[in-house]
């Protein structure tokens, strides 16, 4: 929660200036000025109690995510689509949220609401949360007095968005659990099997096969180096996540490599452009100018390439190029947007156009990623069957050429 330095978490009860309970959270230096603020928003407090912290940790409990962003907007397009007040939507919403920075955050928007400033200024303050799009669709459906509606676009937006990161993210979490299980096998069988076997070749007095000595001569520099290799791994990681976090040019090289590494560089694509279509019809129907929406569009494309071409079409949109020859002319976009953005461009139907567009390219991001798992699983499988199996039968080759000696 984004208080000042000091500042604890009151929970209230009292009554509105039209005389019904409204209850809620606030933040204040004490009960006193909680209840002062209170009053100044023509709430007149019945009890005001502090807000317990919990005994262990430091009370934040776990981060606040996208998805519970998307969760909250939706609730609040429900609330005010029922004809539910602002401020008493905020309190019904906060009332069931779990995680208590969400709680704290949202108590704290709901305060300044609650006070006379407008949301889209309210969400402002926590720009890690709401970023300039959210911010900037908020604040058109205020001018215009369609709060209700815009609230439902940028939910029904949120939830798209997070359902297409999900779905690739759990594509992607398999096979790398699949291949640290397959690591950490790998290693134990070196490091604590394989020399127990090592131990009892020594007494054979034969020569070994040559598969066996080369799984010893490996599971010898495991033994002798596996520490140093540990550190340096977790070097390289940190190395590469300060790099993605520091350099410009290192996230620009990851995203051009995304894009032609075989089956994933098509997914990735496909994503940027649902990304691209589903942002541009949002803030195009919410009537932000098509300039602004197209500067809103490359700060969510997910992608630098795709990034570096949209405002490349925002400049040429400027200048007073169509945009469907704005976006022709980077030569990255496929052929149907082009022509959705033509039809839609001489229809006045450009953020319905659009969102066809998201909805085609969003299924077939599902379709691929489904392929992809279907792929991956056997073959993942298969290798993790060849290794493991591969290390016993270099073990019990020795003992099988001794039993057919005998």
């Amino acid at each position: 929660m984004a208080t000042a330095t000091g500042n604890d978490v009151f929970t209230w009860s009292g009554t509105d200036k039209n005389g019904r309970t409204a209850k809620g959270e606030i933040s204040a230096a004490s009960s006193a000025m909680a209840k002062a603020q209170l009053r100044r928003q023509g709430i007149v407090p019945k009890a005001v109690r502090k807000k317990p912290k919990p005994l262990f940790g430091s009370g934040k409990g776990k981060p606040i995510k996208p998805a519970d962003i998307a969760v909250f907007t939706r609730q609040m397009a429900t609330m005010m689509k029922a004809g539910v007040p602002l401020v008493q939507s905020f309190d019904i919403v906060v009332d069931g949220l779990e995680k208590q920075r969400m709680r704290e955050m949202v108590a704290e928007i709901r305060t300044d609401v609650a006070s006379g400033n407008g949301l889209a200024p309210s969400l402002e303050k926590f720009p890690r949360h709401f970023d300039e799009l959210f911010c900037s669709l908020i604040a058109s459906g205020e001018d215009s007095g369609t709060l209700e509606v815009m609230l439902d676009r940028v939910a029904t937006y949120k939830e798209k968005t997070e359902a297409l990161k999900a779905k690739i993210k759990k594509a992607m979490t398999y096979p790398i659990a699949v291949i640290v299980v397959a690591v950490v096998v790998t290693l134990i069988l070196l490091i604590k099997v394989i020399p127990v076997f090592a131990k009892t070749f020594e007494g054979f007095g034969s020569e070994l096969p040559a598969f066996t000595k080369f799984v010893l001569n490996i599971s010898y520099f495991v033994q002798d180096w596996w520490f140093i290799g540990l550190v340096g791994a977790a070097v390289a990681i940190f190395t590469f996540r300060e790099a993605k976090v520091r350099s410009v040019r290192f996230c620009e090289f990851l995203d051009r490599l995304a894009l032609k590494i075989p089956i994933v560089g098509g997914i990735v694509h496909d994503a940027v452009v649902a990304r691209f279509s589903r942002t541009l019809s949002t803030t195009f129907a919410a009537g932000v100018p098509l300039v602004d929406a197209l500067d809103s569009t490359a700060g969510a494309a997910g992608n630098s390439v795709y990034a570096h071409a949209i405002r490349q079409i925002r400049d040429d949109v400027t200048s007073g190029t169509t945009l469907y020859n704005s976006i022709k002319s980077t030569g990255i976009f496929p052929h149907m947007l082009l022509q959705m953005v033509s039809i839609g461009e001489e229809s006045g139907a450009l953020d319905e156009m659009l969102g066809k567009v998201a909805d085609h390219y969003e299924a077939a991001v599902d379709d691929a990623v489904d392929n992809l798992s279907s792929l991956l699983e056997p073959l993942i499988m298969s290798v993790l069957g060849i290794l493991v199996g591969g290390l016993m039968i270099a073990m019990y080759l020795p003992i099988f050429m001794l039993g057919s000696v005998i």
